[in-house]
């Protein structure tokens, strides 16, 4: 059965079903979490960054975590990623990046690390600024291809999507259309070639695994975009969560945020059906499960919303929650299905 795990500014929640309820397990409490990973090799395997303890991991499934022995230069791990083609030892080749932008690999679990200096030479680096601390700028993503090993596509927030086809030893800098504020890369096994960009731009996409770049903004009226997911089922069929600008996607006194849909080559379509109203909703993270074509899940604040029709329609997941849980600001989403 699909768990769903959950990054706040304040802790890890694991939600698991249980008849008609979702059971929360929160871990890591007081801790900024930022990004998640499932080992697709071994399920039961996962992994949280946090922005003030470095990278941590589970082997049961979520139910207790603890710090990869290996030491990152960093604390501050913003995206966490697990190749699907890789593996050694029983594990999935796994992908770390922090703030400051450095990348890094590790065959072993996080017990030993490489890093990936070639990022530190793209030609960009100069103008790479993540505005809320204009002295840095970090790794917000990390995307390894569905079908091509070697090849990997890295978001940097603010310095946009780098390329590299030889598993990181070099890398071109980022492309024309692309966008530069990147959140959130996809891919899709059965698109071989196709990326997809969520950015505070826009949208951006490639059909050529990153060479070249087009955008698509039409039929949004919001362009700041944040979380993007594509459906399992359908590469043609992706959900984004859109706001007017970076402090309604992420400040509570001016949240709006709404998510938005596109399928089969139309245009972006706006989502209403189970959804909060746009004004006072902050900005989604989202994510879907191989196992699950056609679903949809998606978290804004602690409500997390389930479509069982493409994105077309939502309805909201009944969690318990404890008591003590006060964090509110949801960073990442993953799934599970142990």
């Amino acid at each position: 059965m699909t768990q769903i795990y959950l990054a706040f500014d304040g802790g890890l929640v694991v939600l698991r079903r249980q008849q008609e309820k979702w059971v929360s397990t929160v871990s890591l409490s007081g801790k900024q979490c930022q990004c998640l990973a499932i080992d697709p090799h071994r399920p039961q395997r996962s992994y949280c960054g946090t922005f003030d303890a470095g990278l941590w991991c589970s082997d049961d499934a979520g139910v207790s975590w603890q710090p990869v022995s290996g030491v990152l230069p960093h604390d501050a791990v913003m995206a966490v990623s697990v190749s699907p083609l890789e593996e050694a030892g029983g594990l999935g080749v796994l992908w770390a990046g922090t703030e400051p932008s450095a990348l890094f690999r590790s065959d072993d679990g996080g017990r030993t690390w490489q890093e990936k200096r070639a990022l530190q030479a793209i030609p960009s680096k100069s103008t790479w600024r993540f505005p809320p601390r204009p002295w840095t700028h970090h790794v917000r993503w990390i995307e390894p291809d569905p079908v091509v090993a070697d090849h990997l596509y890295v978001g940097i927030e603010l310095g946009g999507v780098m390329r590299s086809l030889d598993g990181g030893e070099s890398w071109e800098d980022r492309k024309a259309n692309a966008q530069h504020d990147c959140h959130t890369v996809r891919t899709h096994p059965a698109a071989p070639g196709f990326v997809y960009e969520a950015a505070g731009g826009g949208f951006a996409e490639s059909h050529d695994g990153g060479a070249t770049w087009q955008r698509d903004d039409g039929g949004r009226r919001y362009h700041y975009l944040w979380g993007l997911a594509v459906d399992p089922g359908n590469p043609a069929t992706l959900v984004v969560s859109g706001s007017p600008g970076p402090g309604a996607a992420h400040n509570d006194q001016q949240a709006a945020a709404a998510l938005y849909r596109r399928s089969n080559g139309s245009g972006w379509q706006l989502l209403e059906q189970g959804l909060p109203d746009a004004q006072g909703t902050r900005a989604y993270v989202s994510a879907t499960h191989r196992a699950e074509p056609g679903i949809f899940y998606a978290a804004t604040r602690r409500d997390v919303y389930r479509s069982a029709d493409g994105g077309v329609s939502w309805a909201q997941l009944p969690i318990i929650w404890p008591d003590d849980a006060t964090f509110t600001t949801v960073t990442a989403m993953a799934l599970a299905a142990p």
